[in-house]
């Protein structure tokens, strides 16, 4: 473990401030792609999915499972009109 903090240090040390900022970005995108799913096809459900992206993102299972919830909201509907 000590290792591992000793070459992550060593990384940030050499990055320069936009290699950090390109990251951070990546980083948050990634994060919060459940929510930014939902904004796109599960807007009834945002509210719900941007909460609980907060504590499932250190859960990947967690995400995962918000991902689907978010990609299934509006699809789902459509879906079921067409079967019902």
């Amino acid at each position: 473990m000590n290792d591992f903090l000793n070459n992550y240090l060593v990384v940030v040390e050499q990055s320069n401030a936009l290699q950090l900022v390109v990251f951070a970005v990546f980083f948050l995108l990634v994060y919060f792609l459940p929510t930014l799913l939902a904004i796109f096809f599960n807007r009834q459900h945002l509210a719900k999915i941007a909460l609980l992206n907060v504590p499932a993102g250190f859960s990947f299972i967690v995400w995962g499972g918000l991902i689907l919830w978010a990609c299934t909201g509006r699809v789902g509907q459509v879906l079921a009109k067409k079967l019902g």
